[in-house]
């Protein structure tokens, strides 16, 4: 995947460059009156991670021991889990953790599903599919799917769309049929011309009718491309399967920064949400003192919105 995906630091340039926006976005957000949802199911806040290599602990049943006792309620995997599906199992299980989702790894199969050279698309297909196995047999929300990150399809927007809407419902019947989805990221623009908007993405998932096809939002990408993330959350209603969190700037914990989230939860509230919302993110400090804050700081923003 990108390089925002390999590592959480090597995103310090871009992340620069989007810094220049305004603030005022933030405040404005942190005013806006609080709008009471109809009638749904009540949502929940379910705490993730992923294995970032900041996470305290020498081997994986250790940082799993650390999420669990700081207060996560999940673990989000990489890629290197498929083929490793045992590995995984046994260490959670000795956990209260469940898993969440899958991130990574060949699921983003290079942009090749979208390629204009159309000889890579059936092979992108499988690789998907064998991720998509992977998840159902770790009882996965789903895995986490970028058509293309920049420089990966010459094809434009219109006709990266058509080929989703025309290929993913083979892709959302494997998942289906796995107990598990594909659910697409949309990104910021210095990541992706295409797919930046929860909406976008919703768009698609609506228009390939499978239940197996979702989106997802990610706070920090949310930053620079939506206006509301109250309103970016309530256009893709129930199609939105999982959430990315991490700090406006620097991509580091939620709470490190200025960047609020009361105004996401609330959309998340407003949808009845009941999937996971898990860090993708670096620490600022020491990880044991910081992320059991980044916890609290969280269910307290859940708490507000």
């Amino acid at each position: 995947m990108s390089i925002t995906r390999r590592s959480f630091f090597g995103a310090g340039s871009a992340a620069a460059a989007l810094a220049a926006l305004p603030k005022s976005r933030i405040a404005a957000q942190e005013t806006q009156p609080q709008v009471k949802p109809q009638a749904r199911p009540e949502a929940v806040l379910k705490l993730s991670s992923q294995l970032i290599s900041d996470l305290p602990g020498r081997d994986l049943d250790e940082k799993l021991a650390n999420l669990e006792k700081w207060g996560f309620d999940g673990v989000e995997l990489g890629g290197d889990a498929v083929g490793r599906e045992k590995k995984y199992a046994d260490a959670i299980a000795k956990t209260k953790l469940a898993a969440s989702a899958l991130c990574g790894g060949a699921c983003c199969a290079n942009g090749h599903l979208v390629s204009e050279v159309v000889a890579k698309r059936a092979p992108a297909m499988e690789k998907i599919k064998r991720v998509l196995d992977t998840c159902g047999e770790l009882h996965l929300t789903g895995a986490i799917y970028v058509p293309a990150f920049n420089g990966q399809t010459k094809l434009r927007n219109k006709e990266i769309r058509k080929i989703l809407v025309d290929t993913l419902p083979e892709l959302g019947e494997h998942a289906a049929k796995a107990g598990t989805r594909l659910i697409m990221e949309p990104l910021n623009r210095r990541e992706a011309f295409f797919l930046r908007q929860v909406a976008d993405a919703a768009s698609i998932a609506r228009d390939c009718h499978s239940p197996g096809i979702a989106v997802m939002g990610d706070l920090y990408h949310m930053y620079y491309e939506e206006t509301s993330d109250l309103g970016a959350f309530i256009s893709g209603g129930p199609y939105v399967h999982h959430v990315h969190m991490a700090s406006a700037h620097k991509r580091v914990l939620p709470g490190q920064d200025e960047r609020q989230f009361v105004d996401a939860f609330r959309g998340l509230k407003w949808i009845g949400y009941h999937d996971f919302c898990s860090l993708e993110c670096g620490v600022q400090g020491d990880p044991r003192v910081e992320i059991p804050k980044s916890v609290a700081w969280l269910r307290d923003q859940w708490a507000r919105a």
